[in-house]
């Protein structure tokens, strides 16, 4: 098997080509949690999976609390299912709070500070009041005398969510709310830690397979022995592939044949697809070795265009007055069938936010590109 055939695997197993599923919260429940460093692409990554699904109804659920946007796993956004944040917590919390550690110390959120903050934020939220971030600042200022801005405010809440006592309100975009943890997240029974450990070992392999040890290891932010610990539980249901020294593991093969090629994928730069490895990788990347040229400026163009599930090129959404342009920064020239192909995707990601989309690549990129090429 060769890293293109890896990449096919890898989109099925996505379902970003075979068997999308029927709702929005079947494909958060499938991955455990999704990256959701920006919320408006981080709802195109949800939509992507669905058979019919657009933005509305990811908000709609998420207004609901059915989808909750927190930090857990690593120290980023994520969104992750109700029914499935208390576990997640049980199982990762701990290594970020780790990770946080000397964050916590540099911001002055120590314990005592901490105890305070969060009795005042239950006080102010408890019985399904909601604020935001400003809002909250204000309440340690004039409640306990807490100066909390920036970083420290930041660290702060998260915190807080990593402790549940806050969770997403039912506001997100740029200014969301946040809610008491208990008011949003119904109880169910609670489960061990090495139990939290296993379940997370289930769905990265189920959902991300074929992966490694070290991707678990970096996607999960658990410590080797916590990683495999949590392969020996589910190991009768695992299967491994040796590849170019590599040992991938994966629950079990997603059925279906590629679509027809090209195909191309537009997906968000902190999408599962991408975020989700680190040894391998470079799967990821195109068979004929392209990189980006110097002009792809990559904190510009942040998010990723596949061609047939590997890596070709760049993308980024200008918001015009009426509609919306996709600009694409190629690793080179597109040739017709592909140009073809990008137009379907980018209907695609109209169609999601109901709106109108075109797409076109800057001159200079182009020309930087073809000389990388």
């Amino acid at each position: 098997m060769n890293r293109k055939e890896l990449a096919h695997w890898r989109m099925h197993a996505h379902r970003l080509w075979t068997a999308p599923l029927a709702r929005p919260a079947e494909v958060v429940r499938r991955f455990g949690a999704m990256q959701a460093q920006e919320f408006v692409p981080a709802q195109w990554a949800i939509a992507q999976r669905c058979r019919h699904a657009d933005a509305v109804q990811i908000e709609r659920l998420y207004a609901r609390g059915e989808i909750l946007r927190t930090h857990l796993v690593r120290p980023t956004w994520h969104f992750v299912h109700r029914d499935d944040i208390r576990w997640m917590l049980e199982a990762t919390k701990h290594r970020v709070h780790q990770i946080n550690g000397a964050y916590y110390r540099q911001c002055g959120v120590d314990d005592d500070t901490f105890v305070r903050c969060a009795r005042l934020f239950i006080k102010v939220l408890k019985g399904g009041n909601e604020l935001n971030r400003r809002e909250l600042a204000e309440v340690l200022k004039k409640g306990a005398g807490i100066e909390a801005t920036g970083l420290r405010m930041g660290y702060i809440l998260m915190r807080a969510e990593l402790d549940g006592v806050i969770v997403s309100g039912s506001v997100g975009g740029k200014q969301p709310t946040f809610a008491y943890f208990d008011d949003r997240v119904p109880e169910n029974e609670p489960i061990s830690h090495d139990e939290a450990v296993a379940e997370l070992t289930r769905r990265y392999f189920c959902s991300r397979g074929p992966a490694t040890l070290k991707d678990f290891v970096r996607w999960s932010g658990l410590t080797v022995g916590e990683a495999k610990a949590g392969l020996s539980s589910v190991k009768s249901e695992l299967r491994q592939l040796d590849i170019d020294g590599r040992a991938y593991l994966f629950v079990k093969s997603v059925s279906g044949q590629p679509p027809s090629s090209p195909r191309i994928d537009l997906i968000q730069g902190y999408d599962e697809y991408v975020m989700s490895y680190s040894d391998s990788k470079d799967v990821l990347r195109a068979s004929d070795g392209r990189v980006p040229s110097p002009a792809i400026n990559l904190n510009v163009y942040l998010h990723a265009v596949l061609l047939d599930g590997q890596l070709i090129g760049h993308w980024r959404l200008i918001r015009g007055a009426k509609e919306v342009a996709v600009e694409m920064a190629p690793y080179r020239e597109l040739e017709t069938a592909e140009t073809s192909a990008m137009d379907v995707a980018v209907k695609r990601l109209g169609d999601c936010f109901g709106i109108r989309c075109r797409w076109t690549i800057p001159a200079r990129a182009t020309r930087r590109a073809r000389r990388s090429a």
